[in-house]
């Protein structure tokens, strides 16, 4: 029983680690590549060691007929929430990113009063209507006034793809299983990004090292390894545990970005920030029926 929390408490930090360093590295690669091109490469790293994971554990591939909704889940829970928050990260730093990627709960709540007739009750729209206060400070600590910006609002539309991925990818989890489901959305997206791929290979001809090895690291710890320890963590405590460790992603998010950029935050995005993970919680606490628990929607 020792034995296996240590495993779990590692697991947890390494959820929290590394999708809390992932906004870090995206500011980092970004000196090196343009947003589309660092989403590209960084795709095309998580395919490739997705690839060798495929051939060890012979995984199964999925079947023809579930394709066209696997490529549509990979469109827009990789390739537009990553390019997006990439462009979006041009502009707002590594920790306000995170913090506004962390609202993806309430687009879910949102979405599940859409499509599953969820009821949304006053604890969901109090806790969203908290939440877009804490953004308006986020984006004023931005310095961008009471203007949110072109930055806050792809990084928003970031959250609201992914939270799409995440409602509707339950009958398809529940069939192929996370990891698996996890790989064949990712070598889709990274198919859609091979638009970008002719000019790559100039790009890191271009690029700094240090760059290039961010680039590297979000392809293989943020996009593969986290979710191979969320998924122990799921398997061994449930989503709930899961779910509760990540809140505590954004806060990892800033010392990395203090510690490897040297990002210090301003009083309004730190005040910001907690007022958004209060408004986030509300609606989390509240619970959702069918939509499934948002324990990965703070990803970097």
């Amino acid at each position: 029983m020792e034995d296996l929390n240590i495993k779990l408490i590692t697991a947890h930090l390494l959820v929290i680690l590394l999708w809390g360093s992932a906004f870090a590295g995206i500011r980092h690669g970004l000196e090196g590549y343009s947003a589309e091109h660092l989403s590209f490469l960084r795709l095309l790293v998580g395919s490739i060691t997705l690839v060798c994971y495929a051939a060890i554990t012979k995984m199964k591939m999925p079947e023809v007929r579930d394709l066209p909704v696997i490529f549509l889940f990979g469109f827009l829970g990789f390739a537009v929430y990553q390019t997006a928050l990439n462009f979006g990260e041009q502009t707002v730093s590594a920790g306000a990113a995170s913090l506004l990627v962390s609202t993806s709960p309430v687009f879910i709540g949102l979405l599940g009063r859409i499509f599953f007739q969820e009821r949304a009750g006053k604890r969901y729209w109090t806790g969203a209507a908290i939440s877009m206060a804490g953004i308006v400070l986020i984006s004023i600590g931005s310095g961008k006034g009471l203007d949110l910006g072109i930055g806050v609002m792809l990084i928003l539309l970031a959250s609201f793809s992914e939270s799409i991925y995440f409602v509707f990818q339950k009958k398809y989890l529940d069939k192929y299983g996370p990891l698996p489901f996890t790989a064949y959305t990712i070598w889709s997206a990274t198919i859609f990004m091979g638009f970008f791929a002719s000019d790559l290979s100039a790009q890191i001809s271009s690029a700094s090292s240090g760059a290039t090895i961010s680039a590297v690291y979000l392809g293989v710890f943020p996009t593969v390894i986290a979710y191979f320890a969320l998924a122990y963590i799921t398997a061994k405590s449930g989503a709930s545990e899961a779910a509760s460790s990540l809140y505590l992603t954004p806060a990892a998010s800033f010392l990395v970005a203090w510690v490897w950029l040297g990002e210090v935050p301003s009083f309004l995005t730190i005040a910001g920030g907690i007022i958004t993970l209060l408004g986030v919680s509300l609606t989390y606490l509240k619970g959702w029926g069918n939509v499934p628990e948002p324990f990965s929607d703070i990803k970097g």
